[in-house]
C-alpha cells in the first residue's frame, strides 16, 4: 500500500468530533483524503479535528447536521457538493447509546436511538448513493453489542444489528458500480463510548478479551482505512469484528 493511497479522494466521516469517528477522520486524512468532518453536538471537537488535519498538511471542513432529520442530511450533502463537488468514501460512524429495563421503556430514548443509529446511516447512504464515484466506499460502524446483546441494551443492539442488513443490501445494489459496502464492528473502545463508563463496566469488557484490555479508537480506524483503500476492492458485504476476540 502506498503512503497516500487516498490522494485526491473526498471522505465524509460522521461523528468525527471525538472518539472513533475522529480517529477515522485523522487516519483517512493521513492517507491523503480530503475530509468532511461531520458533527452534531461536538463543535469544539470537530474544529479540533479539522485543525489537526490542516496542521498536518491535509484538507478538511466541518459541517453540522442532525442526521436523524433528512432535511439536515440534505443540507450536509449540499455543503459537500458546494465545497468539493465529489464524494468517494462515506463512513457512518456517528452513534448514540442508551439502555434501560424492558418494563421501563422510554419512548423518547427509543426515538433518539432509532433516529441517530438507524435512520441516520440510511439517510446518509441515500444521499451518497447518487454522488459516490464508481469504485467508492461505504463503511458502516456497528457494535459488538449487536453480536452479543446484553440485558437492558435491547434497543441499542437492535439498531446495530440492522446496520448489517443495510450493508448486505447496499453491497448488492451498488456493487455493479464497483462501490463496496462493509461493516466494522468495534468492541469496547476508548476514546469512544467507554469514556464515560463506570470502572466496573470497563473492567468487565477488559476481562472479556484474551488481550485483557479494551480496544483503542486508532485500532478501529486502521480497519476502516484498509476498507477505504484500493486494496479492499474485492471486500464487500462483509462484517469485520474489531473486538480483540472478546466473548461479549
Amino acid at each position: 500500500m502506498t503512503s497516500i493511497p487516498l490522494s485526491g479522494k473526498v471522505a465524509l466521516v460522521t461523528g468525527a468530533g471525538r472518539g472513533i469517528g475522529k480517529q477515522i477522520a485523522l487516519r483517512l486524512a493521513a492517507a491523503g483524503a480530503s475530509i468532511v468532518v461531520h458533527f452534531s453536538g461536538s463543535e469544539a471537537g470537530a474544529a479540533a479535528t479539522v485543525d489537526e488535519i490542516v496542521a498536518a498538511g491535509g484538507e478538511a471542513i466541518r459541517v453540522r447536521a442532525d442526521i436523524s432529520k433528512r432535511s439536515e442530511v440534505e443540507q450536509l450533502f449540499g455543503a459537500i457538493d458546494q465545497h468539493f463537488d465529489r464524494l468517494d468514501i462515506v463512513v457512518n460512524s456517528a452513534g448514540v447509546s442508551g439502555g434501560g429495563s424492558l418494563a421501563d421503556l422510554d419512548e423518547e430514548q427509543l426515538e433518539w436511538m432509532l433516529g441517530v443509529n438507524l435512520r441516520g446511516p440510511l439517510y446518509i447512504a441515500a444521499e451518497a448513493a447518487s454522488r459516490l464515484r464508481d469504485g467508492g466506499r461505504i463503511i458502516n460502524l456497528s457494535s459488538s453489542l449487536g453480536e452479543f446483546p446484553m440485558a437492558g441494551a435491547g434497543i441499542y443492539s437492535a439498531t446495530k444489528v440492522a446496520i448489517k442488513s443495510f450493508t448486505e443490501s447496499w453491497a448488492k445494489e451498488l456493487g455493479r458500480r464497483g462501490v463496496t459496502v462493509n461493516t466494522v464492528i468495534p468492541g469496547a473502545t476508548a476514546p469512544g463510548m467507554m469514556d464515560r463508563a463506570p470502572q466496573e463496566t470497563r473492567a468487565f469488557f477488559e476481562q472479556a478479551s484474551p488481550f485483557g484490555r479494551i480496544g483503542t479508537a486508532s485500532e478501529v480506524a486502521a480497519v476502516v482505512a484498509f476498507l477505504a483503500s484500493p486494496e479492499a476492492s474485492w471486500v464487500s458485504g462483509a462484517h469485520i469484528l474489531a473486538n480483540g476476540a472478546a466473548s461479549t
